[in-house]
């Protein structure tokens, strides 16, 4: 666990378009599960004071004993720390209580230096926003990631990019400020810098879909976006990649480099690759490949888990199961590559109309037209 830094960069959290959404926060270290708005609510890691974080299913009574004592230390040290004056000591305490979940306390110490630190007026504008330790305000929260954005100092600057992409995301929902999607793209832009690694990765992954899926649908600057943060490391952009270069959106169309991205974002834990690969092994009847692909994929469906361990968007998580689930129930269906079984092949097509009832309906034309 590295040493934890006196000044902390907004990591960044996002998904997008209709469920599970997320905007960025300052968290050294993001666990939990997936939030609507500017947050992510905490699990049991600390990461701000190096104890490690455990699976629920691991944890003794003697660990937990063990993180008391470090928390309680630390606590300690930031009381000592904060009467001999040292002006971080707020909020790193701030953030010790909200990393446990302790809002409450973690909103009395933000607001002790919001006017003197951005990083306090920053976690204050997230916790007004989404309702944590106080009454839900997203009007608030908003006002205080402007004055980020708005200010001068250099205190604020590497604030900036986070406080830009979280703006993005409340105009584009319509959250505490009127709707506009052109004031959320040109947000998402000022956070997105150009492709700039130090700067909102989210933010270009989140331009790529925009320009995918919205009435700005312009597919060469998703290509752009996508590009942009996939060589920023962003799993979810590597796995749109892959299916453009498949598909031809936005770009000439070039399988190997399509089953190179997929490949490599599957590996990586990308679920919807994962279902286009199954579909590219199916169309290239490379049946048992595709069985055996899609049966390891379908093995498990809790999507939020999913989700939260990849850091992909539920929905598209969601599409990935399905498509594995309908070309197995296919397999299964017809006998290609696995031994034909009606019983397993109608659970599968189940599944598949469960997790996504679109993805499943345009397979089902697409198989009853012959194309598949």
């Amino acid at each position: 666990m590295p040493k934890p830094q006196p000044v902390l960069s907004p990591t960044c959290i996002f998904t997008l378009f209709g469920t599970g959404q997320q905007l960025e926060t300052l968290s050294p270290q993001p666990a939990g599960p997936r939030g609507p708005g500017w947050s992510r609510a905490r699990e049991a890691a600390p990461g701000l004071w190096g104890c490690p974080s455990l699976a629920a299913s691991q944890q003794t009574l003697k660990e937990n004993s063990s993180r008391a004592a470090l928390f309680a230390k630390a606590e300690e040290l930031l009381a000592k720390r904060t009467a001999g004056g040292d002006p971080l000591a707020r909020f790193l305490k701030g953030q010790l209580y909200y990393e446990e979940g302790l809002y409450e306390e973690a909103l009395i110490q933000f607001e002790k230096i919001k006017d003197t630190d951005f990083q306090g007026m920053y976690q204050l504008g997230v916790m007004h926003y989404d309702g944590l330790g106080t009454k839900e305000d997203p009007e608030k929260g908003v006002e205080y990631m402007k004055k980020i954005l708005d200010s001068d100092s250099p205190k604020a600057r590497h604030l900036k990019f986070a406080a830009a992409y979280n703006l993005g995301r409340a105009y584009y929902e319509g959250c505490g400020v009127k709707q506009s999607t052109k004031e959320a793209e040109r947000l998402w832009l000022i956070a997105a810098d150009h492709g700039n690694p130090k700067a909102s990765v989210k933010a270009q992954s989140t331009l790529g879909m925009l320009y995918s899926v919205s009435v700005l649908k312009d597919l060469k600057k998703a290509f752009f976006w996508h590009s942009e943060a996939c060589g920023n490391g962003n799993l979810e952009s590597q796995g749109a990649l892959g299916v453009m270069y498949l598909h031809g959106q936005g770009v000439r169309q070039n399988t190997k480099a399509a089953l190179k991205c997929l490949r490599e974002a599957a590996e990586r834990g990308n679920i919807y690759a994962q279902g286009h690969l199954v579909e590219y092994y199916y169309s290239r009847k490379f049946y048992s490949t595709a069985a055996t692909v899609a049966k390891r994929i379908t093995e498990n469906d809790d999507i939020d888990a999913l989700a939260k361990i990849t850091d992909c968007l539920p929905t598209y998580v969601a599409k990935g199961v399905a498509m594995a689930a309908f070309y197995l129930a296919r397999c299964l269906q017809l006998g290609l590559g696995v031994q034909q079984d009606q019983a397993a092949a109608k659970k599968y097509y189940s599944k598949a109309c469960l997790l996504d009832p679109a993805v499943a309906s345009d397979l089902e034309l697409a198989a009853n037209l012959g194309r598949i």
